[in-house]
Formats: C-alpha cells, structure tokens, sequence
C-alpha cells in the first residue's frame, strides 16, 4: 500500500501568530515535525501543506517536499484535502493511506505514526484511526487546550472535546484519562468521503477534526501510545517543549 503523509502547518495561529516557524533547540518547530516524520518507516512521502511562503521556504531549504494551498481552510484536515490532490497531480500516483500530522506536534515520534497506521493495514473494516496518549495531571485534565478522548471497549471514539470529561463528580482519581495526539490516518475510501463533507455543528464548536467523523456516524478507531508528547499551543507549551526536548535522543541524532 502507498501511504503519505502530509503536515499541515500556517503562521495565521491565534493563540500563537507565526507558530510554525518559533524556535526550538535553533531548529523551526515545522522542521522538528517533518525531520521526525520522514523518519516513519510506514511513510513512503511527506510533505508539509501550508498557504504561507515563509513556512513553504524553509522547508524547501531542508530539501524537504512542500506544496501551497489556499488561506481559507478553517479546519487541518481540509487543508489536507487540498494538498493531497496536488500531490498526486505532482508525483502523478494515488495513495491508498492519508496520514495528517499536525505541524504542531514537533515532539512526534516516528514510531507513533506507524502504529497509527498499523490498524488499517491490519484490518480492513477499519477506516480510519486517530491518536491518544495517557493525560499526566489534573492541570492537563482540566486544560481546554487539550483535546480529552472518550473512546468505549473496543477503543472506538465516542467523544472528542475541550471538556473535562469524564466528569470528577463521580469518578476515582485513578481512572484512566486520554488526551489527543494530532496524527490521524484515513484510508483511501473514507477519505474521499471526507472530502464532500461539510464542517459539521460541534466540529465547529470545538475545532476538533475528528468530530466531523462521529457527527456523520462514521466510527473511529482509537490507538494508544505510550510516547509522552506535547502539542504547542501557546507561548507556556513552548518553552516546555523546548525543556522536554533538551534530551530527547532523537532531536539529537538530527542535529
């Protein structure tokens, strides 16, 4: 099977305006995102999707592969959509596997990727997957910057929010509690589903791509890490990052 994998990425952030291109260790955090993620061993191409020619150059100083698309997306995965068509115009081929790695996860793991994608490959009445790894702190928990993921038995998704869920009212402070990880696989067939799919009502609410998925009924699959991350989405996420990753090994090996 072809798998690509495409990391959108734009310097118009809210919480953070030119996100992509902060510093971290004097590398861009768009560069620790793509420099990690070529390194999957599932991925057969990356490229990074942006409408900005800043983050479009940078990456293409590292002789990374980039492609521009269009300011007006509200939501990554469409901005995912996009670039995959020009993709394949460009490289002139179809993939049978999208992976969208959000450029704001510079603390990505290669190995989490190709677990992520593992499930597809395994089983073909599985769609699609997203990520979740174990919420650390209460501070986490209650953090509306980080996306809590409710999934039931068979590690389906019923719930993606900004709450904190679930609730503490009732439950023992030992119960389990995920967040999401911005990586997300789609096979071909949902994908192209996807595509004509309008941003749907609590999609909108919460900016949570996955929710688009769970409005129109379409199950997803939940896949655990054990990697520790964190997403950047403000100036404090920052510069833990930057603390986390002073001896991360991999960030040493690249460099």
């Amino acid at each position: 099977m072809r798998i690509l994998g495409i990391i959108p990425a734009r310097m118009d952030s809210s919480r953070l305006p030119g996100k992509p291109m902060k510093k971290i260790h004097n590398i861009p955090m768009i560069g620790h995102c793509f420099k990690r993620s070529i390194q999957s061993k599932k991925l057969d191409k990356v490229y990074v999707a942006t409408p900005d020619k800043e983050i479009f150059e940078y990456i293409k100083s590292i002789n990374g592969e980039v492609v521009m698309t269009s300011h007006k997306h509200k939501m990554c995965n469409d901005r995912v959509f996009e670039a995959v068509d020009k993709v394949e115009k460009i490289l002139k081929k179809k993939y049978d596997i999208i992976v969208n790695i959000q450029g704001d996860l510079p603390m990505i793991f290669p190995n989490m990727i190709d677990t992520l994608i593992e499930p597809i490959l395994e089983n073909k009445n599985i769609s699609n997957t997203t990520m979740a790894e174990l919420i650390q702190n209460d501070k986490e928990f209650k953090d509306p910057n980080r996306v809590k993921v409710i999934f039931d038995l068979d590690k389906n998704a019923i719930l993606l929010t900004r709450e904190a869920v679930p609730s503490d009212f009732k439950h023992l402070s030992t119960f389990k509690k995920y967040k999401h990880v911005a990586i997300r696989a789609y096979r071909r067939n949902i994908f192209e589903k996807l595509k004509k799919l309008k941003i749907t009502p609590i999609e909108k609410i919460e900016a949570i791509d996955d929710l688009r998925l769970l409005e129109n009924g379409i199950k997803i699959k939940v896949v655990l890490t054990k990697n520790i991350t964190e997403t950047v989405d403000n100036v404090k996420d920052l510069k833990k990052v930057i603390t986390m990753m002073k001896k991360d090994k991999l960030r040493i090996k690249y460099t």
